[in-house]
């Protein structure tokens, strides 16, 4: 009987030893990300929507969790007022042109309060300062705007499609010019008589500059081409001077 109720004492003794244990690891992770354990200092900011942020979210500056949101509180039926507990070790670099956003972790993850980076000419905050916010952008607007573009991208995209079900079926300016060979067959034609057109022209020109009734015409027009070319030469001196 004696060795049966030192056992349920030891049993008893562990169970209770391992409840204070998880206990105190619980209390020590929560104190951890609440700041408990840390100098802090306090800000706050106001927004018309606060946009599904929590007591308890992270505050992030330049990308690193430095604090969380101590309190949210509705001031009027525009105004909520947003408290937040920050590492002390973090206000040397929080300056008052510092702006307040609340953006999320990932896509579609827990909602966050985010601190942008002020100017280097600014002071640093004080303890309890407000900062300025930036109002957030809602999820459900973004969804409507992508729903309005995806259904316009299916729309030009069934035009598309028919489009090119009429030119592949030789319909159509650009469906004959593509199906019918007889037409391409008068542009390749069209094509090499211009190009003969071209090569004819630049022989007639070459043969009127050797004759001598228009060799004082091709003169002065060279002697002019060559002054103006001059000129302009001259002028790009003096813009760079």
């Amino acid at each position: 009987m004696d060795t049966q109720t030192s056992k349920f004492k030891v049993r008893l003794g562990l169970f209770i030893a391992g409840g204070l244990a998880l206990l105190v690891i619980t209390l020590f992770l929560i104190g951890r990300q609440k700041n408990l354990f840390d100098p802090v200092f306090k800000l706050t900011s106001t927004f018309n929507n606060v946009s599904g942020l929590l007591i308890g979210s992270n505050i992030r500056f330049s990308g690193i969790n430095v604090g969380t949101v101590d309190n949210i509180i509705i001031i009027n039926d525009s105004t909520v007022r947003v408290d937040m507990l920050i590492k002390k070790e973090v206000q040397q670099f929080i300056k008052t042109d510092c702006e307040a956003s609340i953006g999320s972790a990932g896509i579609i993850g827990d909602r966050l309060l985010i601190i942008t980076q002020g100017s280097s000419e600014a002071s640093i905050v004080k303890d309890g300062q407000k900062i300025e916010s930036k109002e957030p952008v809602e999820t459900d607007a973004i969804m409507a705007s992508l729903k309005v573009t995806a259904y316009n991208a299916e729309i030009i995209t069934d035009q598309l499609a028919k489009i090119m079900i009429k030119v592949n079926g030789g319909k159509g300016t650009l469906g004959k010019l593509i199906q019918d060979s007889t037409i391409a067959k008068n542009i390749s034609q069209t094509i090499v008589n211009l190009k003969k057109s071209s090569k004819g022209l630049d022989e007639n020109m070459h043969a009127a500059k050797s004759n001598f009734l228009f060799r004082g015409y091709f003169k002065k027009k060279a002697k002019a081409d060559e002054q103006k070319k001059k000129d302009a030469d001259e002028k790009k001196k003096e813009m760079k001077k």
